[in-house]
């Protein structure tokens, strides 16, 4: 009769730890991948922050460009007395800035932690910790 490490039927200690083991081993290895995918997407979320902020900081540079020689010299002569251009400058830069910051805030937001958080990671780590703590608790007292 072979030992298979069974007493009256039911699995011993060391099957138990054994399988254990082995059954932590296999959900390591799952979260680890899991993490992985995760932090790719958010790495993918994080090059969309990214360019996003870039083409806000892009836009506004030319928009300063454009704007300062045309419609500062429209505004200049068309609405100010003479030699206050200065003034059409500085609406025409609050304008472009006002547009600035608005996209560089909406790609700043893109960039926050809690988006590249992975949250469904961390989640079944909480169900791991939970499934493994049952288990302990349950094999201990089935022996």
């Amino acid at each position: 009769m072979a030992d298979d490490g069974r007493t009256n039927g039911r699995p011993g200690l060391g099957v138990l730890l054994r399988e254990l083991a082995e059954g932590s081993v296999s959900l390591v290895r799952q979260e680890v991948t899991l993490a992985r995918l995760e932090l790719g997407g958010a790495a993918g979320h994080a090059g969309r922050g990214v360019a996003m902020f870039a083409a806000g900081a892009v836009l506004a540079l030319l928009g300063l460009l454009a704007l300062l020689t045309g419609v500062i010299l429209l505004i200049g002569d068309q609405w100010l007395p003479k030699d206050l251009y200065w003034v059409a400058a500085l609406l025409v830069l609050l304008i472009t800035g006002g547009i600035a910051a608005f996209l560089a805030k909406k790609g700043l937001r893109l960039l926050s932690p809690k988006q590249l958080a992975p949250d469904q990671t961390v989640e079944t780590l909480k169900e791991d910790k939970e499934w493994l703590r049952h288990r302990l608790t349950s094999g201990a007292t089935s022996s």
